[in-house]
Order: C-alpha cells, then sequence, then structure tokens
C-alpha cells in the first residue's frame, strides 16, 4: 500500500526533528577507549602512545643504550664533562645534607656510570649503577621497573632518567620499596621543555611526582642545568609508612 501524501510529510518531518536530539544522544554517550599503557596519564603526566607491548618498550631503549656510536662517546668525549658536572651536583648534595660518605647509594638508569663515578670521587664510594646493559664495575644489569635490589637497601637513589619510565608508578614504587627509611631520593626531570625521542613520558608539573611518591615527603624542588633536564626534586622517604597493598 503506497503512503498517503500527508503521512509521508510528517514522518518525513518528525524524522527530521529528531536527528538533532539523536546526534547528541550519541555524542554524551560515545563510549571512551581504554588503552593500558596510558592507565596514569594526566594533564601533567602524559604517557608516550606506540609500545605495542613490554617487550617493544624494552627493545627501543636497548636501541639506544646499546648503540654503539653513543657509548663511544659516553665513554671518551662526555665522560670527563658529565663526571665534573654530576660531582659538582653531588658535592652540594653532602653540604647541604642529603648525602655524605657513609651512605650506600644507587644511581637509576646510569648507562655507562658517571653519575656513580662522581658519587665515588666525592666521597661516596658505596655506589652503584642499574641499566639494561652492565657496565662493570660501575653499573650492574637492572630494570628500574624491577629494582633488582632487597628492600630497604639503599640510603640515597638518584636517577635523570624518569621521562624512560614507561610505567611511572613502578619506577617511584621501586625507588620507595629499595630506600630504607629516612633515605634521599633526587631526580632530575625535564618540566619546560620535550624529552628525547626515546623517552616514555613527558612530564609537566612537580605535582605528579608528589603523588606518586606515596611513601615519601616532597623535600626541595631548585632549577638546575643537567644536560638538558632543567629542575631537580628531592624526596625523603617517611621513617614510618603502611606499606602498599
Amino acid at each position: 500500500m503506497t503512503p498517503k501524501p500527508t503521512t509521508l510529510k510528517y514522518f518525513l518531518l518528525s524524522l527530521f526533528l529528531s536527528l538533532p536530539l539523536l546526534l547528541l544522544f550519541l555524542f554524551l554517550f560515545k563510549p571512551t577507549p581504554q588503552n593500558l599503557t596510558t592507565t596514569t596519564t594526566t594533564n601533567l603526566l602524559k604517557i608516550r602512545p606506540g609500545y605495542t607491548s613490554y617487550e617493544s618498550y624494552i627493545q627501543r631503549q636497548l636501541n639506544k643504550t646499546l648503540n654503539p656510536k653513543l657509548r663511544k662517546i659516553w665513554t671518551t668525549r662526555d665522560w670527563d664533562r658529565k663526571i665534573q658536572v654530576f660531582s659538582t651536583f653531588f658535592h652540594l648534595l653532602k653540604k647541604e645534607g642529603f648525602l655524605s660518605n657513609s651512605s650506600k647509594a644507587l644511581c637509576i638508569g646510569a648507562r655507562v656510570g658517571q653519575e656513580v663515578e662522581a658519587l665515588r670521587r666525592v666521597g661516596v664510594e658505596d655506589s652503584v649503577g642499574i641499566d639494561l646493559v652492565p657496565y662493570p664495575p660501575l653499573v650492574v644489569k637492572g630494570d628500574f621497573h624491577h629494582q633488582p635490589f632487597d628492600d630497604a637497601t639503599f640510603d640515597f637513589e638518584f636517577s635523570n632518567v624518569f621521562d624512560h619510565a614507561l610505567y611511572p608508578e613502578k619506577f617511584v614504587g621501586e625507588i620507595e620499596r629499595t630506600l630504607r627509611p629516612g633515605g634521599l631520593c633526587v631526580l632530575h626531570v625535564a618540566l619546560d621543555k620535550r624529552a628525547d625521542k626515546y623517552s616514555a613520558n613527558d612530564l609537566y608539573s612537580v605535582e605528579p611526582l608528589v603523588k606518586l611518591f606515596k611513601e615519601s615527603e616532597l623535600v626541595r624542588v631548585r632549577k638546575v642545568d643537567g644536560f638538558g633536564l632543567d629542575t631537580e626534586v628531592v624526596f625523603r622517604k617517611k621513617r614510618e609508612v603502611i606499606r602498599r597493598s
């Protein structure tokens, strides 16, 4: 049966009038896609996309660490220069009472160990670094998402590779696990500029770091000039803490 012209006219009119409401409903109730690698992302700490698995992330980090040209630069042209700069940082931390000759120290993501050598030269002899690729005797093999050390091992931990952490909460959790109560963690981070192409996250404020350090208190924030990193953040692990579940 062919619809009457009047009936068809009202049907088309009602469809036209209801279309904007339908579009509004779809916009308001559109489901949000889930991405496992961005669960910690905020406006101030953003995890970079593109890693299909943890293995692909590790391989990308190894591509930089094992690059023969970079390793030659790190162990020759950059060696003394970086040791001098790190020594200046650590000497100031000793002067301010954050570090002492008796401290047991760890450098996280230490590559070939310039910061470890700097600690030893300023008198902190019980110092070691970890990296995906070891560099004996200064650096042992280790993943900073899963540190190969017992709980409460170190008095002091230093890192300038927070931007390379795919899981910042695990990076910080391992620091707090291996720090002794009252121990210090010093991070050098970039807030005012985008980190390098191998970075896994971008940090735009100290605020996300404060939230990640659940068992520590913020001690100090200051500007530094550390090989492209512009901010030093110091945390002290609380002497009495409730362990994470």
